[in-house]
């Protein structure tokens, strides 16, 4: 039985793309649905979102702000509003035509996103430079028609957060829209493990009806990028298409300016494709359900169960678990390492006569033997050990697999063979990024915020003066 469970994971390097489907469903994180595209999160999924939600709710609040909630329908007048806007999402938005047995009198939108109901919520609510800035978030679900669609990754209804804030001044906006970016990679690497670029998106990638949209693009195990978090500066342009004003203190009437920034649940996808191996998940420590899993051996021999109840209880600030069920040990040790708990401890009759226990890390599967004395103190070292590890894995996947491009045939021979990024010179115009996604399907995925180099003095593309570094990649 122990061989069966890996054996119903596709090996990553044979089919990455089967190897991560397989993962979603032998580690119960998401079941389909009878309602095409969508999927249902079980509890093991649902319990790495609640992590999630919960630590970045905390980091969010301390920085001022406030969560609110907004209905699940747009009035169709309400999204026109905003021509960009309306553009950006009009392929991907579902509509509701009928109220009950009667047609509407006007079709609403199933929210893809909620900018236009928080201009609509500010038109009333601010007047006054005392009014700002207000400083809001909801967690929801959106919906997004998507042709294509996989779990976590891409679906048509998603969890995810979405902030939106009003403010003042344009500079004020836009410290708050870095701010809420270096919030998402900060908790990326301190709280997921997963090493991000910072940057920001080019006018054909920015989100619609922003002024500037900023990114944190992570690597996978395959290569490819997941955008993991965006940020995104408004500037006026929602307050004057929605007919905001405030006045001042002289009180003269101003547009405020606005942000909108997000997180949703393809964060998940990625933490299964940076961490993950042809065994299953393999989960940071501080976002797993699970953080330590106790088996018993022989577990029916005379006090083994109580010495693992023990065990659990001198772990009490760590998430634990015991699995006494009755499975085969061997079962439950490849159990334990396709559902990714970071650690697992194993005790029987001859531990308990020594005082010690075994403990196995799930990142390396390195085996050591532990004085029960000593466990609280061991697990926590432990912990912050295999996150700091798996950082650094992903850290040195994501330097390693990054390559400069000086020529055009350079860099399609790189997109085409290497998986990775390839860094290039960008002439800034939205031509030769077509061109190099119709050559390699390739895109932009951001202008790097810390990496300034000048690899060349031209674009990579049409070989004209060249005004950006662009990092360059396949994606999800």
């Amino acid at each position: 039985m122990a061989e069966k469970l890996v054996e119903n994971i596709t090996a990553m390097e044979d089919d990455f793309a089967k190897w991560y489907t397989d993962i979603v469903k032998n580690a119960e994180l998401i079941d389909y649905s009878s309602v095409k595209g969508c999927m249902i999160i079980k509890p093991a999924g649902y319990a790495l979102w609640e992590n999630i939600q919960r630590e970045l709710d905390r980091r969010f609040k301390e920085t001022g702000v406030e969560n609110v909630y907004m209905p699940l329908f747009i009035p169709e007048s309400l999204l026109q509003k905003e021509k960009d806007h309306v553009e950006g999402f009009a392929p991907e938005v579902a509509w509701v035509t009928q109220g009950g047995l009667e047609p509407l009198a006007e079709k609403l939108c199933v929210r893809p996103t909620s900018e236009t109901l928080f201009c609509d919520l500010y038109k009333n609510d601010v007047h006054s430079y005392r009014d700002l800035p207000k400083n809001y978030n909801q967690w929801c679900s959106v919906v997004r028609w998507e042709k294509t669609t996989r779990p976590f990754l891409r679906s048509r209804e998603f969890l995810w957060q979405e902030g939106h804030t009003i403010h003042a001044t344009y500079e004020e906006a836009e410290e708050r829209t870095v701010m809420m970016l270096n919030i998402y990679a900060d908790f990326c690497k301190d709280f997921l493990a997963i090493p991000t670029i910072r940057g920001r998106k080019t006018d054909k990638e920015k989100f619609a009806g922003a002024e500037e949209t900023y990114t944190i693009e992570a690597m996978m195990h395959d290569g490819k990028a997941l955008q993991s978090g965006t940020s995104h500066n408004f500037g006026d342009g929602f307050a004057k298409a929605f007919g905001i004003e405030y006045t001042d203190r002289d009180n003269k009437p101003h547009h405020p300016f606005q942000t909108s920034w997000g997180v949703s649940t393809r964060i998940i996808g990625a933490i299964i494709m940076v961490h993950g191996d042809s065994e299953g998940l393999v989960l940071p420590p501080k976002v797993a359900p699970t953080q330590v899993v106790i088996i018993p051996i022989q577990q029916k021999k005379e006090g083994v169960l109580e010495a693992a109840a023990k065990l659990k209880e001198v772990l009490k600030d760590y998430r634990v678990k015991i699995d006494d069920t009755d499975k085969s040990p061997g079962y439950k040790f490849s159990e334990q390492e396709m559902r990714g708990f970071p650690m697992r401890i194993e005790i029987g009759p001859r531990d308990i006569e020594n005082g010690e226990c075994v403990v196995v890390r799930r990142d390396t599967h390195e085996k050591q033997t532990v004085k029960l004395e000593d466990i609280a103190s061991f697990t926590g070292r432990l912990l912050e050990d295999i996150h700091n590890d798996m950082y650094e894995r992903a850290k040195k996947h994501l330097e390693e697999s990054m390559y400069d491009a000086v020529t055009y045939d350079e860099f399609k021979k790189i997109m085409n063979e290497k998986p990775g990024f390839a860094r290039a010179m960008w002439c800034g115009n939205v031509e030769c990024e077509d061109r190099i996604k119709a050559d390699t399907t390739a895109t932009s995925r951001c202008i790097p915020f810390e990496d300034k180099s000048e690899i060349s003095k031209t674009c990579i593309c049409c070989g004209k003066p060249a005004k950006h570094l662009v990092y360059w990649g396949k994606a999800y």
